[in-house]
């Protein structure tokens, strides 16, 4: 194993976040020497990044802190294309206006966790729309597709997986290789960026950059890459039965976010609290040694502190109490996520089934059924023992909500409108 001496490879390799890197030597004495320009792109493909993204976002968080400057590099241009690596099919083409929205929303997630500004050490944004554009076709073909060998391009994890599926690979997504390599000469010309980090499937891309880079610039550019994380079950990090765990608010409650976390499997408390909080090396092992109960409360410890970074330490503290009352006390909890509906429709009385389904807390009303059947739905914290047992304002508790449970830690408020 590689003594570093650069504080962002230590702190890097502590945590449990570094894969691979281009040059470990050479990186190690440049972040040594120099304040480095580091970029990590995200295209804009749904309202919000999910927690897949979070490793990337915490790299560029360490680089910060260890005194080197953060480039987020929102892909305006690439999304118009799709990121073909680990996909099957083709990503859906948005429309320049919903790239727009998206590219937003996903901002805001980046101003919790980087601090931006005009500093040495400030994050700054770029949105690689501004240059990918801007290209004319036949141009771009003689200057810069003729510096990548299509053979090499096959073999290419994002490309050979898919063709090994016999997945279709459309010529679009073929060239989205070529364009996150441009990409990196590109910030390189125009920020002086000497580094790209990514997850372990853009090491190809990565590679290619910075050959690039020294074909056309003569540049020496670097590469490092995170592992993709998954849970010691083999689960994928951040896919849940109800869906992706969002990071902004709007897309997935702090309290849900907060019990996402708290939800984590055993072999991987300490493992998450290095990856997703700030807690220092002594705690976290003092943290990851406890047994039994005792590593319930190491888990509320993680989803407090991964909670505080990514929607600020009052809402963390909020979601804590939320779940301590949820579960200690049978409370409703007015910090539940909550579900509207029409006054007059739940007047007439509606299937407790239905209303699992539509609140979002069964995937449909026949799985809100087995729940019943199983014991595992209750209303109000009692048992539902009829599938056919109906909900109405007769149901609503002394806060003027009806609370819904599925197992002991989904929850929702059902609220008459």
């Amino acid at each position: 194993m590689t003594e570093f001496r650069s504080d962002f490879l230590k702190v890097m390799e502590a945590r449990g976040q570094l894969h691979q890197t281009t040059d470990e030597t050479g990186l190690d004495a440049l972040l040594q020497k120099e304040r480095v320009a580091a970029y990590i792109g995200f295209d804009c493909t749904a309202p919000s990044l999910h927690v897949g993204s979070l490793v990337q976002i915490m790299t560029l968080r360490r680089l910060q802190q260890t005194g080197h400057k953060p480039i987020v590099l929102m892909g305006g241009g690439t999304t118009k294309v799709g990121d073909p690596s680990g996909k099957d099919e083709m990503r859906q083409l948005l429309t320049p206006a919903g790239i727009e929205a998206n590219k937003k929303n996903i901002f805001r997630i980046f101003e919790r966790f980087l601090k931006f500004g005009d500093g040495p050490s400030d994050a700054i944004v770029a949105d690689n729309a501004e240059w990918l554009d801007r290209l004319e076709y036949i141009p771009f073909l003689r200057d810069i597709g003729r510096h990548f060998s299509v053979n090499r391009m096959l073999t290419m994890d994002s490309v050979k997986l898919r063709l090994e599926r016999d997945a279709p690979l459309s010529f679009l997504e073929f060239n989205y290789m070529i364009l996150q390599a441009y990409d990196f000469v590109e910030l390189h010309k125009r920020y002086g960026c000497r580094l790209q980090a990514g997850g372990s499937d853009q090491w190809g891309n990565i590679v290619a950059g910075i050959d690039l880079g020294r074909r056309l610039a003569d540049a020496e550019l670097f590469g490092i890459t995170s592992p993709l994380i998954t849970t010691s079950s083999g689960a994928k990090m951040g896919k849940t039965a109800a869906g992706a765990i969002w990071l902004n608010a709007d897309q997935r409650s702090p309290y849900e976010y907060w019990q996402f976390w708290r939800n984590t499997e055993d072999g991987d408390v300490g493992r998450f609290l290095r990856l997703f909080t700030e807690l220092p090396e002594q705690e976290i092992a003092r943290l990851e040694t406890l047994q039994g109960a005792e590593r319930n409360e190491a888990k509320k410890i993680l989803a407090t502190e991964a909670t505080a970074l990514c929607h600020g330490r009052e809402a963390a503290q909020q979601a804590a109490e939320t779940a301590r009352q949820t579960f200690e006390e049978g409370a409703a909890a007015a910090g539940l996520p909550s579900f509207d509906i029409e006054r007059a429709r739940l007047a007439s009385g509606i299937p407790v089934t239905t209303l699992a389904h539509l609140a979002g807390l069964t995937s449909s009303a026949s799985e809100a059924r087995r729940f019943i059947q199983g014991g595992g739905l209750r209303l109000n914290d009692a048992p539902v023992g009829d599938v056919r047992a109906t909900a109405s304002l007769e149901d609503l508790n002394a806060e003027g909500v009806i609370k819904l449970s599925v197992g002991k830690k989904q929850h929702i408020l059902i609220k008459p409108v």
